[in-house]
Formats: C-alpha cells, sequence, structure tokens
C-alpha cells in the first residue's frame, strides 16, 4: 500500500513539475476512480484514457485563461514564415510555449525581419515558460519563470549547403552543439567533477542530423537584430556563448555570457526582455 501511495506522490510531482497542470489531472483522475467510476474493460486503458481526456481539456482551459496571468501561447505548428512558431508540438503538450504578449511581439518581429530579409526563414522557439504564475520554475533552466524569457533555435543548412526552413540539427531544438574553431575556446572546461547543468548530452547525439551545419549567415543576422533593433522590441539580455558570437562576428553589451554553471548556450539563443 505505501508503495502506491508513493508511486502516485511521485507521480503528481513528476508531471507537476513538467508540464505544471499534469499532476492536476492525475489527481482528477484518481479521484474520479476512486468515487466510483468503473468501467468492465481494461482498467488501465480506461484511466489513461481518462487522465489524457483531463489532461487535454485542462490544457484547452490554460490556453484560454493564461492571459488573465499575463501569458500568450505561441503558435505549435509552423505556419507563417513572418510568425514565431514552436520547433516542436512537443512543447505545446508539455505546455512550455507561453510568454507575454511583449516577448510574442520581440518573436514576431525577429521572425517578421528574417523572413523579409532571406525570404522563406522561419524562426523557432524553444522552452518559453507555464501558463501560470510568475515564479514557478520551469525546468531545468534557472530562469523561464515569468514568461519574459524565451530559447530560439538556430538557423541550420544541410550537406548541400541548403538552409532548411523549420528544421534543427537536433530533434528537439536542443544540444545540437557547436564548437569552436581554431583560435577560440570554450569559456567554461565543462568539469564534470563539480555539478551543474553544463551538459554535453553525449548520448544524445546519435538523433541529431550530423550533416546538418549552422547557417552562420542568418544565425549572425538574427542575433544581431535582437541585440539592436530587438531592443526597441524589449530585448534587454542574451545569452549565447562567448565564442560563438565572436565566431558569428557579432558583439554589444547586452549580449553576455550565462556562467559556468548554467546551461550551455552554443545550441541555441536565450532573450529576455524588460
Amino acid at each position: 500500500m505505501i508503495y502506491w501511495s508513493l508511486f502516485h506522490i511521485s507521480a503528481v510531482i513528476v508531471l507537476t513539475v513538467v508540464t505544471q497542470i499534469g499532476g492536476l489531472a492525475y489527481v482528477a483522475t484518481w479521484v474520479l476512480v476512486k468515487s466510483g467510476l468503473k468501467v468492465r474493460r481494461s482498467k488501465v486503458l480506461f484511466r489513461a484514457l481518462l487522465f489524457f481526456g483531463i489532461y487535454a481539456g485542462l490544457c484547452s482551459g490554460a490556453y484560454f485563461t493564461a492571459l488573465h496571468f499575463g501569458r500568450v501561447a505561441l503558435p505549435c505548428f509552423k505556419g507563417d514564415p513572418s510568425q514565431i512558431s514552436v520547433q516542436s508540438p512537443l512543447y505545446c503538450l508539455l505546455n512550455r510555449h507561453y510568454v507575454s504578449p511583449d516577448l510574442r511581439d520581440s518573436g514576431n518581429a525577429l521572425a517578421g525581419y528574417m523572413h523579409a530579409s532571406y525570404p522563406g526563414s522561419q524562426t523557432l522557439a524553444l522552452d518559453a515558460n507555464f501558463p501560470f504564475f510568475n515564479g514557478f520554475p520551469l525546468l531545468p533552466h534557472l530562469s523561464h519563470d515569468d514568461g519574459r524569457k524565451l530559447d530560439i533555435a538556430f538557423y541550420y543548412r544541410n550537406d548541400k549547403n541548403e538552409y532548411v526552413p523549420g528544421e534543427t540539427k537536433s530533434p528537439v531544438g536542443y544540444w545540437g552543439f557547436e564548437q569552436p574553431i581554431e583560435g577560440n575556446s570554450q569559456q567554461c572546461s565543462n568539469n564534470k567533477q563539480n555539478w551543474n547543468l553544463r551538459w554535453d548530452m553525449d548520448w544524445f547525439q546519435f538523433l541529431n542530423n550530423r550533416h546538418y551545419k549552422l547557417d552562420g549567415e542568418r544565425t549572425s543576422a538574427a542575433l544581431r537584430w535582437l541585440a539592436t533593433q530587438g531592443q526597441s522590441y524589449g530585448v534587454s539580455k542574451i545569452f549565447v556563448e562567448p565564442y560563438l558570437a565572436k565566431q558569428l562576428g557579432v558583439s554589444n553589451e547586452i549580449i553576455r555570457f550565462q556562467g559556468c554553471g548554467a546551461a550551455r548556450h552554443d545550441d541555441h539563443i536565450h532573450i529576455q526582455i524588460r
């Protein structure tokens, strides 16, 4: 009995940490089942379907009520290239695609600029924030807790040196790391003796499309726009690895190093607004 209790408690915690509202869906499912809701067929399948139904309902409700918490949802599917959209519907399924209206406007302004300057360019968002409550952590990020931070994917080219719209080296946008070229070096040693978030994710690399290469021209243009015109849209801080900013030929006082204790930023651009 105690093991089942620990399992249920752990499930609620994990689902809450990962999706914010998944734990609530789990509790609602458990309450309905315990209240006498029965089924003659597979109990496991029924409970799973009941959970996903409740979770889908809560996600739909979050979409319409998030604005009361100062958040709006980014588009879940790639469409109009003049607007920013999430890299994968997975971020929407996990409720990690919510931002403040001002940050959405900043992202759309960047996407519009990139599409106008490089027709067909698709600007993709990665982790943003949950729909409710400032201060609720979006793990494993150290920030992303108020709707004012957003990760943006790099732009890539294939093995034919052709830009690939709406695609990234990594299936989730993260962990397709770049590497310093000769004459540059990492700011940190990636020392694994001390615990930090600076993961190399070696086990994940086989999932990446290694034929894809960074589109330096587009990525540097996006980074430059964010650091200049982006400030008029509220962009106040940008995180990217120093060696990569140097290789891309972009420098600005708001382009900063996140520190050796935080995650690497040579697989995406982190922005935040005032």
